[in-house]
């Protein structure tokens, strides 16, 4: 359930942006955890929740009022290598909303906080950079199969929304709101994009075409892409749907999955957000790479540093 200051999260985009906060696994190394297993900072679910509570109270410090839970890598088969029962994991799903709630309980009190429940691609399972290329080889039927069961998961602990983040293909994207329908919470779309096309490659209008029309969804938009890239997705995001756009960019660096780094310069500029408030964003933060620092410079840049909305 919501905390009883905040409001129910598509009325209060109405009222204003929101700053959301910045990539959860650069904070949870920065507080000296390992993340090399192939769970990444779903891992710290079961073995160390009390390092993601931390991390989401360093973002709530540093100006956010979006919090994205831990379980973006979470999933069934994941857990199930580790010898997790369905409901074991079913647990650590709920956990994640939990640990978001508690984290704004403690550094918050009485100020409205939103908790969006991360549901990553499928690729994010694979754990091989399939998230950077999507065509899995899978139906949207067999996609949205898998997906079905964690977000039933995760809908029951009550998330203020649903995060659909780092979707790299448009079949996926329908996959996701299928298996999101009837689940009581709403849900942002978010794509993984380059040049204007989804990583699978299709054109960004074909892809937020999946999302018009449909109730559920109170945002369009990207993550974990190069932030050059965002300004014009959101322009076609609120284009084709007429819903506000959600826009937190990577730092700008490249993943490179084979090497297991990260390369390039970063680009993260807060300034750059009174471009995309302009076009229609209401949901502005970062993604992987983007920490606390920047986060804080995002809330100053807006205005949004200790005001409640």
């Amino acid at each position: 359930m919501s905390i009883p200051s905040a409001p129910p999260l598509a009325d209060a985009l109405e009222r204003g942006p929101l700053v959301l906060d910045g990539g959860l696994s650069n904070q949870l190394q920065a507080q000296g955890c390992d993340l090399s297993d192939e769970l990444w900072s779903a891992r710290l679910l079961a073995d160390d929740p009390a390092q993601v509570q931390a991390a989401h109270a360093a973002y709530l410090r540093a100006g956010a009022r979006v919090l994205i839970t831990g379980s973006y890598q979470a999933s069934h088969p994941g857990f199930a290598r580790r010898g997790l029962s369905r409901a074991e994991t079913d647990a650590l799903l709920r956990r994640s909303v939990a640990l978001a709630r508690a984290a704004a309980a403690a550094v918050a009190p009485g100020e409205p906080v939103w908790v969006a429940a991360s549901v990553g691609p499928y690729g994010a399972v694979l754990a091989d950079g399939s998230e950077y290329r999507g065509r899995y080889g899978l139906s949207v039927a067999e996609l949205e199969r898998f997906h079905r069961p964690r977000i039933e998961a995760l809908a029951a602990a009550g998330p203020d929304v649903l995060a659909l983040e780092t979707v790299p293909d448009a079949d996926e994207a329908e996959a996701l709101l299928r298996a999101a329908a009837g689940c009581g919470v709403p849900v942002w779309l978010s794509y993984t994009v380059a040049a204007g096309r989804t990583r699978a490659g299709q054109p960004l209008p074909e892809a937020f075409a999946v999302a018009a029309g449909n109730e559920q969804v109170i945002a369009v938009g990207v993550n974990c892409c190069d932030p050059r890239d965002a300004g014009e997705a959101v322009r076609q995001a609120v284009w084709v749907t007429g819903k506000p756009a959600v826009a937190y960019p990577n730092s700008g660096e490249r993943w490179n999955a084979r090497r297991g780094a990260w390369e390039g310069e970063t680009l993260f500029d807060p300034a750059e957000a009174h471009a995309w408030l302009r076009d229609g964003a209401r949901l502005v933060g970062g993604c992987c790479r983007v920490g606390p620092e920047e986060i804080a410079r995002l809330a100053r840049e807006l205005g949004t540093a200790g005001r409640a909305p």
